[in-house]
């Protein structure tokens, strides 16, 4: 908890509760602190956030990830309702991109966001011309995921700091527009006999990547590292 405002000893903590995971209805009095939600404080929280958000508003939350957002942003073509999409999704709200770019089809399938959707910046663009011109206007460079001929490995890339991590549908991967609007191509080193990696696969591991490369990581499993 934060502000110094916890339930009180006979109450619930954030942990599962009543069978889901979360915590019940505030025991006590009310904190004063204005990220708090009325209505959560008075039902109890079960969404799936960390323990520092429990019954902070949807908006109080937002507001605070925009302090700590990374640097990097994500883009996915999307023209055949990819599911991999959600997973993106949920994976750059994990390491906390700063925006996911959907490139092509407007709708996608939201199920796999597991409702980080609502926590995450997302932005349309029609197609891969909008997004190689947000990424040139912003000074981001683009770095297509994918395993062609010319692709660096990623385990031997220093990827950029301000960069822009592009990724094809599953199956056909990127398309050629893609390919050729990227500064740098990296590919993911394989050893079995698929040719590629689902693409919510790879988005989480060259997220990880830049993680590892330019965000300070805690000493202590659990701490934050903001």
């Amino acid at each position: 908890m934060t502000s110094g405002a916890t339930p009180a000893d006979d109450g619930p903590g954030p942990t599962e509760w009543g069978g889901s995971v979360g915590v019940g209805p505030w025991r006590g009095p009310w904190p004063e602190d204005p990220r708090y939600d009325p209505q959560l404080l008075a039902e109890g929280d079960r969404r799936n956030v960390v323990d520092r958000y429990r019954y902070w508003s949807l908006e109080a939350i937002v507001a605070d990830l925009d302090t700590r957002r990374h640097p990097f942003h994500v883009a996915i073509e999307n023209f055949e309702h990819d599911l991999n999409i959600g997973t993106v999704v949920r994976t750059a709200n994990a390491f906390l991109a700063a925006e996911v770019h959907v490139v092509g089809r407007r709708r996608w399938n939201r199920r796999g966001a597991m409702v980080t959707d609502r926590y995450q910046h997302l932005r349309h663009h029609p197609d891969v011309a909008g997004v190689l011109a947000f990424a040139a206007e912003q000074e981001l460079a683009v770095v297509a995921v994918d395993n062609g001929p010319d692709a660096v490995p990623l385990e031997t890339v220093q990827l950029p700091r301000r960069s822009l991590l592009l990724f094809g549908q599953e199956g056909p991967g990127l398309t050629p527009a893609a390919r050729a609007g990227a500064a740098l191509t990296v590919s993911i080193a394989q050893f079995g006999s698929t040719r590629s990696l689902n693409a919510g696969v790879a988005a989480g591991i060259a997220m990880h990547a830049w993680v590892r490369q330019h965000t300070g990581l805690p000493m202590t499993p659990g701490a934050d590292p903001a």
